[in-house]
């Protein structure tokens, strides 16, 4: 489903986005070093069939895949070189949770920090999502999942060969043009 925006259009007709009577999703679970700018993500498409099949609910499914980017996190940051890694999280039911401490547990030098409720703005990614969205989902429809994931990667790898562009994103290097 596309993310809707304001868009220009011809005077007098209005734009059209289609939609697709489908309740798949695409989640995307980043991380980035606030030093180098360096993203750390992980994509998880959940299909409607799938998940009727499957019998989890959506918390169980989203710590699972949550543990998994620890784990891409552990080794992305291994403990021999980097002491300690804090992750910013937000109290979502899904960052914490069995199959999250034995991750945690495999990974010890990797740390969850619990924002206070409600202020997105403490989560520097926050900021990165902003951009993403408006480069691969708005005011477009994919034709199938794949797609959309394809492009989210796409866009994602961009990010990870322009760290500086992660960096300006989440509001941590001026632009040198700015008054």
């Amino acid at each position: 489903m596309p993310t809707l925006t304001t868009t220009l259009g011809i005077q007098g007709e209005r734009p059209c986005v289609g939609t697709w009577d489908c309740k798949d999703v695409v989640h995307v679970f980043g991380s980035v070093n606030l030093v180098t700018g360096q993203l750390t993500h992980h994509l998880f498409e959940s299909q409607h069939a799938e998940r009727r099949r499957d019998g989890l609910s959506k918390t169980s499914r989203m710590q699972r895949e949550f543990a998994r980017h620890i784990e891409q996190v552990g080794r992305t940051y291994p403990a021999d070189s980097c002491l300690c890694v804090v992750l910013l999280v937000d109290g979502a039911n899904w960052h914490r949770g069995r199959v999250v401490d034995e991750a945690l547990r495999a990974n010890p030098h990797v740390l969850l920090y619990t924002l206070p409720p409600y202020s997105p703005e403490l989560q520097p990614i926050e900021k990165l999502w902003r951009p993403l969205r408006h480069d691969v989902s708005h005011n477009v429809l994919y034709d199938a999942m794949p797609r959309l994931s394809a492009a989210l990667r796409r866009r994602l790898r961009e990010y990870q060969r322009k760290p500086y562009t992660v960096l300006r994103a989440v509001g941590l290097l001026q632009d040198l043009h700015a008054p």
